[in-house]
């Protein structure tokens, strides 16, 4: 397998900075090497150019920093589509989770494409009902055709990815609005109580079963901040409550054992907060799990 990093390091879509240094801490946590030692080629792409606050408008109070979002996503999309037509592996680290805005928009075009969407968040706001403005709140249902006009259209292809086809996985805190839109829009939920009931690897299967009868791939996008803040302190975003270690390990490992892994993100690591650079860590452990890391 031939994986090629791409950075994206974009903070625009959150009030709190600093998960614009994300890619960065990600790759200082060894992932360039971690993953070649599985046997895979690895080429690093570089880091997409740099967005300030200072230097941007912000927008409208119900989507800040919009244009400038939707101009890295661009850029990413066509990054990762110039990576799949090489035949590789796209693995794009963040940045904020607006950044999956643009890669999985470079992957619509390449067969069925299907989603599992790790996160403690639904990112199912539209700027008709999000109460922070916050664009890595709106991603996911822009994905699905729901929300502003630049964002849905990204792809091409609206919806980018059929609800039915995306499975939002672990989620455990929704504004209420969201709630009610994510209730109605066909997609696969999966809460953190689902969780609490089942297990991990039980609902990971569950997640991919509900998906794969209509997809030929699986998109992991992978927020850290679904892990809990006392092993992923360093997230833009954090949630009491989420996953431990290990579970996140077996959600990886599972997903990578479905064998319709095809491409991947990671985003919402904030070096400012971390301790020791322990969730960066943790997000290559992850990662090495989902390209097919084993005990034995």
């Amino acid at each position: 397998m031939r994986i090629e990093v791409l950075g994206a390091p974009v903070d625009l879509g959150a009030d709190r900075r600093g998960v614009d240094m994300g890619p960065s801490a990600i790759r200082y946590a060894g992932l360039l090497s971690k993953v070649a030692a599985l046997d895979c080629e690895v080429a690093d792409r570089g880091n997409l150019p740099l967005l300030l606050p200072g230097g941007v408008d912000a927008g409208p109070a119900s989507a800040k920093y919009l244009a400038p979002i939707v101009a890295m996503c661009r850029d990413v999309r066509d990054s990762v589509r110039e990576i799949v037509a090489a035949g590789s592996f796209p693995l794009v680290l963040g940045g904020d989770h607006s950044v999956s805005l643009g890669s999985i928009s470079g992957l619509v075009n390449d067969g069925r494409l299907g989603v599992v969407w790790m996160d403690a968040h639904g990112d199912f706001n539209t700027p008709d009902t999000t109460p922070s403005g916050n664009v890595h709140g709106m991603v996911l249902s822009a994905l699905t055709g729901y929300g502003e006009t630049s964002m849905i259209s990204l792809s091409g292809r609206v919806p980018a990815v059929l609800p039915e086809c995306v499975s939002l996985v672990c989620v455990r805190e929704l504004d209420p609005a969201e709630r009610d839109l994510l209730r109605g829009s066909g997609v696969h939920v999966f809460t953190i109580a689902d969780v609490d009931r089942e297990g991990m690897a039980a609902i990971t299967t569950k997640a991919i079963a509900a998906i794969a009868g209509s997809i030929d791939s699986i998109h992991l996008s992978l927020d850290m901040d679904v892990v809990d803040p006392q092993t992923a302190p360093g997230v833009g975003t954090p949630v009491p409550g989420g996953l431990s270690y290990r579970e996140a390990q077996i959600a990886m490992e599972t997903v990578g054992a479905s064998g319709l892994l095809r491409s991947m993100d990671v985003v919402e690591v904030n070096p400012i907060l971390d301790q020791s650079n322990q969730t960066a860590a943790l997000a290559v452990d992850l990662v090495l799990s989902a390209l097919g890391k084993r005990i034995l």
